[in-house]
């Protein structure tokens, strides 16, 4: 079965009024609802939170020798905020579980196919 990575994707242009106490409960509800779905069909591999971008490292090799500097790699205005890996049958189904996760946390789900595994 195919494996799909679903990108949570934060945007320092996209500004939001914090979220109340409630809303940031419900938000959670909601996504917590999606993420049991998909344990409970089998999709769910793997998914982790990430800590803003400016607590990167970028490590590179340059001459010969290995630097490392604060990150992010790239200066962006857009940042991985987290991601789950799936397996679905197909990227009908995997765009279908994305479409869940974006109505859950109001925030872009970018779905990409792992290289070297079937699309059907």
């Amino acid at each position: 079965m195919p494996h799909y990575m679903l990108s949570v994707h934060s945007s320092e242009s996209q500004v939001r009024e914090p979220m109340t106490e409630e809303e940031m409960r419900q938000s959670h509800e909601r996504l917590g609802v999606v993420e049991q779905e998909m344990k409970s069909s089998g999709m769910w591999v793997f998914s982790g939170r990430l800590h803003d971008a400016d607590t990167a490292t970028v490590v590179r090799v340059s001459d010969g020798q290995v630097l490392t500097t604060d990150g992010p790699f790239t200066e962006s205005k857009e940042h991985l905020g987290g991601f789950y890996i799936i397996q679905a049958d197909d990227l009908d189904a995997a765009l279908s579980l994305a479409s869940k996760v974006t109505a859950a946390i109001d925030t872009p789900i970018e779905v990409r196919p792992f290289a070297g595994t079937s699309q059907e």
